[in-house]
């Protein structure tokens, strides 16, 4: 007896539905409307006698079963959207898929890209965006550059380069409050939060047992980080790809020469384990790990 498969058009409409974690924004991605997604989804549900996303409002959050089922649909998707068809031709064959840190993506990769593009510009490069520390489903890529511990089980994990944290500020902000000379000073300043850049292994090697500050305004992307130090909004941690620039400008100013030399998040590449890697997407992480080994 033959096995009965759920409907590839709501298989789709699950995947894009928990991508965007919104029924709204994956309609329009597939062209059909809500109403016609949301029966996809209950026609998928009813195949499967499970729930796989939870209704809130407006946003929709994906079950633990639909959370397990979604790497099974999103491997299915791609290993048939990827299987080579002899009489289909295609203009962009050669294409790697690969997902960055936005700030990565701003200030370190798009300034170098070019270099890969001259050398081949055969492969075609898909960028897509995610939140470091949030988002670490490696599904859509074909190559992921993560900023965090390493700790990525089952993938292959591969650190690019570590670079020393330090506190900025800008010098606007630094009239606003009392005299800045020795780190026990920053008593006296609004500390900038982030998970990406914690504080407390600065404190360490600057000899303050001082905790995690507990409140102020928390960010959770580098780059905009360094745009509220840049207009005043506190003092930060930063990186030197980041925020040279801006020291150079006098825009921000660096504050002691106190500095965390590897600090407890660093950037990796990230991909699935694979028997045969496609030539395309091996050529993009050999010139990836090459372009960047020096960096410090």
């Amino acid at each position: 007896m033959a096995t009965r498969l759920p409907p590839v058009h709501a298989l789709s409409a699950f995947e894009a539905a928990a991508r965007h974690s919104s029924f709204a924004i994956a309609a329009e991605e597939l062209c059909i409307t809500p109403s016609a997604l949301s029966h996809r989804i209950r026609l998928l549900e009813e195949h499967l006698c499970e729930r796989v996303f939870v209704r809130e409002g407006r946003s929709v959050t994906l079950t633990e079963f639909g959370r397990r089922y979604l790497d099974v649909v999103r491997v299915a998707l791609r290993t048939l959207a990827e299987f080579p068809l002899p009489n289909k031709t295609s203009q962009n064959q050669l294409r790697v898929k690969v997902t960055l840190p936005p700030t990565f993506a701003r200030y370190m990769f798009m300034p170098r890209l070019a270099e890969f593009s001259l050398s081949h510009p055969e492969i075609e490069i898909e960028i897509y965006l995610f939140v470091p520390l949030y988002d670490l489903s490696l599904s859509e890529s074909d190559v992921e550059v993560r900023f965090g511990a390493g700790e990525y089980p089952n993938l292959v994990t591969k650190k690019l380069f570590v670079e020393p944290a330090f506190v900025v500020a800008s010098p606007g902000y630094l009239k606003t409050i009392p005299s800045i000379k020795l780190p026990a000073d920053l008593r006296h300043a609004k500390l900038l939060r982030s998970a990406l850049e914690p504080w407390q292994p600065w404190f360490e090697v600057a000899g303050l047992d001082w905790p995690e500050p507990p409140v102020g305004l928390r960010i959770d992307d580098l780059g905009l980080l360094l745009e509220a130090v840049k207009h005043g909004h506190g003092v930060g941690l930063t990186r030197q790809h980041f925020s040279q620039e801006l020291i150079d400008t006098g825009a921000v100013v660096r504050l002691f020469d106190t500095q965390i030399a590897s600090p407890p998040h660093a950037y990796y590449l990230v991909h699935e384990a694979q028997p045969i890697m496609r030539p395309e997407v091996q050529l993009f992480i050999d010139w990836i790990q090459a372009t960047y080994q020096h960096e410090a």
